[in-house]
């Protein structure tokens, strides 16, 4: 869905600074998908079907940035249970829905978090950012 948008975001006539800087910032970045049906490949783009812990070590151990976790509750659970995950940034919106699926679900043992910093946005979105107290 994003390498649909993303990568032409910024030719767009009505592109906002918003798109056009995050168009730029997409092209350029490695991208590592987590799925056992994906077949077609993109630039930049680690496909990952299985060995997921290991291969997601393997990639840590490497040098660089972080990694960055858009949208997938599924792929966090396993990231989760894999102790894969070093930092959270959590978004609170605005809006009570009543139903998802849920962030965390089925830990085995409590994760100790050390909050970094807490950002209040223009949307009413509130930033937290912590990381994983080991």
């Amino acid at each position: 869905m994003m390498e649909g948008y993303w990568p032409n975001a910024a030719d767009q006539p009505n592109a906002s600074k918003h798109d056009i800087e995050h168009s730029r910032w997409y092209k350029e970045v490695s991208k590592i998908v987590l799925s056992r049906t994906l077949q077609k490949q993109a630039d930049r783009l680690i496909l990952i079907r299985y060995d997921i812990a290991e291969k997601i070590n393997s990639i840590k151990q490497q040098s660089g940035k972080n990694i960055l976790i858009f949208g997938s509750p599924t792929v966090v659970h396993e990231l989760i249970k894999e102790n894969l995950i070093d930092e959270y940034w959590l978004f609170v919106n605005p809006v009570i829905l009543g139903g998802g699926i849920p962030l965390f679900t089925n830990l085995e043992q409590e994760i100790k978090l050390k909050r970094l910093s807490t950002k209040e946005l223009s949307s009413g979105v509130t930033a937290l950012n912590y990381v994983v107290d080991k």
